[in-house]
């Protein structure tokens, strides 16, 4: 990120769309920019039909004169490669361009991302737009960075993608005999005996093959991914010094996000945090920190983001006063070097005519507009920030190739899915004020004092024994239920689970047993509490038992078991417990660990993290509230000085300098 926030400090802007608009509003749009402390605006993502308007005849005079009005008011620009959105021209000639579903219909233009990814004249002609504009605005000085497509998600069951697909299972299994043992075609009759028969998993009488349905997902998520590398290396190609990247969206399933992140120069993420949900500032959280995880530790930039209300939900609930200023500085506070909105003036039509925006249909003269600015403004305050990290000691282990196996059709419970774990053991370290590292299966663990693994499914013999040597070498390792499942294959391990962590955990399984409601546990010596929607037949090998099922088969089996392995403590827990007991469970492995968080007793809805030598107190609650504070510090945001304690009204933030306050 230092190529792009380098002598701008934290960068701050949005979407902008000068296309939609008659050009005597650039220049009112470049001015209130400048006025509210704009210093990037992304440019572009949808302007293929106005630099291209027919084949190979570009029209450039326009993002000419926009890139020189932004530049003269000093604002950056992230131009965009708009293969995003073809134009329609392209899928009314060739419509073999267009996508088809898994049902065999071809979905039109009219939208957006209407293409093949697997499509060779598609990805021809993104090429040569991609060309066209890094030779036209090599050595431009507005250029900042290069945003190369949008949201990347796209699938094609069509023929052309059926070829690609099987040329990528030839690439990866050599020949139909291996493909078959690999998918396990002798289930339901369904071996290969012709690489013409392998298809994508089209629509089907009912449950497709599972293998067949990951390696889909391994093939589609790298077909997208070769997508963005031809368009990156063709800018790379010819200017070397300017960053590319291209926008993520969280826990999106279909791209794994692990392949993606090291191919990229800066990490960049679209994040829509859900109104109304109690559990928002902590998904919010978790997704920032994935971002941070997928950045390396170095620092990621939120590229789109909203003022108030989005325009694709069904009922769409506007931000009160106060909460998308909350919502940015909480990305900062995460390791964000720059805050994007879409998009800078709300447009007049289009399908996104009632999304928020930084300038919205009333105009400049607004509230929100003028909350913009002062929000734009008092970010300068924190340009000390940038590029500082996120120290963390904890790990939580997160795969997408995991992810999309355990949520096949035919799995015991649809009660236990992939993020939803993740997030329900994420919650007790953020409510602590502990940071946690968003890591991928076979990551470095050195750095960590405890590592926690909500769900990992489907697991290598590899990376189980990464794990096995982190404990054995003196870590804390805890591991959530149904895990060590399946290998790389989505094969069943054989004989009792999980089979690959077995020795480490100390204990092992023989029936995964969801239940209908509730079920008590009990503490060893202690307290009660509930497990809910799954539980697990398990013995003890060596472990403590921690905590056992009170009723039902299982009373009296463990529920939660602890064992010292090699210099380290690994935990394994065979159910769902409640969140009370989630976090008994988090801070007795944070014991084990000798990790606290940065600070102790952190009131409910105050949000605690600590960026370099800067500590963010964040209020999502709805009452005022007071929070001590370790040692004397001065308000980045507002130069007040504070010891002692702070107060934090609802939705209210603090960026806690270290400083010795005078007497």
């Amino acid at each position: 990120m230092h190529t792009v926030t380098e002598g701008r400090g934290l960068l701050f802007g949005g979407d902008y769309n000068p296309e939609q608009w008659p050009e005597e509003v650039w220049e009112q749009d470049a001015k209130l920019m400048r006025d509210a402390g704009v210093n990037l605006v992304t440019v572009g993502v949808f302007s293929w039909a106005r630099l291209e308007p027919e084949p190979g005849r570009y029209d450039f005079g326009w993002l000419d004169r926009v890139l020189d009005l932004m530049g003269g008011h000093g604002i950056a620009v992230d131009l965009a490669i708009p293969t995003a959105s073809p134009p329609p021209w392209l899928g009314h000639r060739w419509p073999q361009t267009l996508p088809v579903d898994e049902g065999g219909h071809r979905l039109w233009y009219g939208s957006r991302n209407q293409f093949c990814p697997s499509s060779a004249l598609y990805r021809e002609r993104s090429q040569s737009i991609t060309t066209a504009l890094a030779e036209r605005y090599a050595g431009h000085p507005a250029l900042a960075m290069w945003h190369v497509g949008n949201e990347y998600g796209e699938v094609c069951h069509c023929d052309e993608s059926a070829a690609a697909f099987r040329a990528w299972l030839r690439d990866r299994y050599g020949d139909l005999a291996a493909l078959n043992e690999a998918w396990g075609t002798t289930f339901w009759s369904q071996g290969y005996s012709d690489w013409a028969e392998v298809v994508p998993p089209r629509r089907a009488p009912y449950i497709i093959n599972p293998t067949q349905r990951l390696d889909w997902w391994r093939f589609c998520s790298g077909e997208l991914l070769g997508h963005f590398r031809e368009q990156r290396d063709i800018l790379r190609a010819r200017t070397p010094d300017v960053p590319v990247t291209t926008n993520f969206m969280g826990f999106f399933k279909r791209v794994d996000y692990w392949s993606f992140a090291g191919e990229q120069d800066v990490v960049s993420n679209d994040c829509y945090p859900e109104p109304g949900n109690p559990l928002t500032p902590a998904r919010t959280a978790l997704t920032h920190d994935l971002m941070r995880g997928l950045a390396g530790g170095r620092p990621w930039l939120l590229m789109e983001q909203a003022t108030s209300a989005v325009n694709w939900r069904e009922h769409n609930l506007p931000k009160p006063p106060g909460q998308f200023r909350l919502e940015s500085l909480q990305a900062v506070a995460r390791g964000a070097d720059g805050l994007c909105y879409f998009q800078w003036r709300a447009s007049r039509f289009g399908a996104e005519r009632f999304h928020a925006a930084m300038v919205p249909h009333a105009g400049a003269d607004t509230r929100l507009h003028a909350a913009v600015r002062e929000h734009g403004q008092e970010l300068r305050t924190l340009a000390g920030v940038a590029g500082e990290p996120v120290p963390a000691r904890v790990a939580m282990v997160f795969g997408w190739e995991s992810w999309w196996a355990l949520e096949e059709r035919g799995r015991p419970s649809d009660r236990l899915n992939a993020v939803d774990q993740l997030l329900s053991y994420y919650v007790p370290f953020f409510e602590r004020g502990v940071s946690v590292d968003v890591v991928p299966p076979g990551a470095d663990l050195s750095a960590y004092a405890l590592v926690v693994v909500p769900n990992l499914f489907l697991v290598s013999d590899e990376h189980a024994a990464a794990l096995t040597a982190y404990v054995n070498g003196g870590g804390v390792l805890v591991v959530g239920p149904f895990s060590g499942v399946v290998d790389p294959n989505a094969h069943v391990r054989t004989g009792r689970f999980p089979a690959p962590l077995r020795e480490v955990l100390g204990a092992s399984g023989e029936e995964w047993q969801p239940v209908a409601g509730p079920v008590a546990c009990a503490w060893q010596g202690g307290a009660g509490f509930a497990a809910e929607s799954w539980t697990e037949l398990l013995q003890a090998e060596g472990a403590e038992v921690v905590a056992e099922f009170a009723e039902g088969d299982l009373a009296g089996r463990p529920a939660i078991l602890r064992h010292p392995s090699g210099e380290g403590v690994a935990w394994y827990v065979g159910t769902m417990p409640e969140p009370a007991a989630l976090s008994a469970l988090a801070g007795r492995a944070l014991a084990d660990a000798g990790v606290r968080g940065v600070l102790p007793d952190l009131p409910q809805g105050v949000e605690a993290v600590r960026r370099g030598e800067v500590l963010f107190l964040l209020n999502h609650g709805a009452a005022t509230v007071r929070v001590p504070i370790p040692e004397p510090g001065v308000d980045l945001l507002t130069g007040s000085p504070a010891e002692g304690h702070v107060t934090l009204a609802p939705r209210a933030v603090v960026a806690l300098r270290p400083e010795v306050v005078p007497a």
